[in-house]
């Protein structure tokens, strides 16, 4: 546990689907531009190849500026692409095999929806972060992951904890105490300039 605030990481995550020919460029740009601690494949597809030609895509940009590139669900994938982790979205119940899998180097992180318990037993199987979310908008059934969980989590849980999920600047700036990442993804692809619209959230975090 920290005893004094630090300023949360940006976690970038990939929009659903996007153009082999021009993202990695785009991406490019912006982690030569915004300082980030990680970077997360999160296509919508189940196809196979296009997962492979995409992290092989974007793994190349990310190792370029030293960031950790893990993917959905895809603990296979990971394995077999050599990516640094792998981000499950199913709360608890797939961690202890995933930690197996990839071993005690690569990156576990565990998407926990508003479930406290779900995160603590994320956290005890091995997970190196627990992303809670979303934290605003009307997605999914409309729960959203509060600022209490958040509180509660940094004052008694030693696991980092990443905000996600319908982030506004004004979410941010009231989330920045209590959260050690911010996972920035349609927030900013949906915007006409990315780089900007990134820029306006990390400059959220500095108040």
């Amino acid at each position: 546990m920290t005893t004094e605030a630090q300023t949360p990481q940006i976690y970038l995550v990939t929009p659903p689907e996007f153009e082999l020919s021009s993202f990695p460029g785009q991406l490019a740009r912006l982690m030569n531009e915004v300082e980030t601690a990680c970077l997360r494949l999160s296509l919508a597809t189940r196809d196979e190849d296009k997962l492979m030609r995409a992290a092989d895509a974007i793994r190349e940009v990310a190792h370029q500026v030293d960031v950790a590139l893990v993917i959905d669900t895809h603990v296979v994938l990971a394995e077999r692409l050599g990516l640094d982790g792998v981000h499950l979205l199913n709360g608890s119940r797939s961690v202890r095999a995933a930690r197996k899998a990839l071993g005690p180097d690569a990156i576990v992180g565990s998407y926990c929806a508003q479930s406290r318990h779900d995160g603590m037993t994320a956290g005890e199987g091995g997970a190196d972060y627990v992303s809670f979310g979303p934290v605003g908008g009307a997605l999914g059934d409309g729960a959203l992951a509060e600022h209490e969980l958040f509180q509660w989590w940094s004052e008694m849980i030693e696991v980092p904890v990443v905000a996600e999920g319908g982030l506004t600047e004004d979410l941010v700036r009231q989330l920045t105490p209590v959260t050690d990442f911010f996972a920035i993804g349609e927030e900013i692809w949906s915007q006409d300039d990315p780089l900007a619209a990134l820029k306006r959230l990390q400059a959220a975090m500095a108040g």
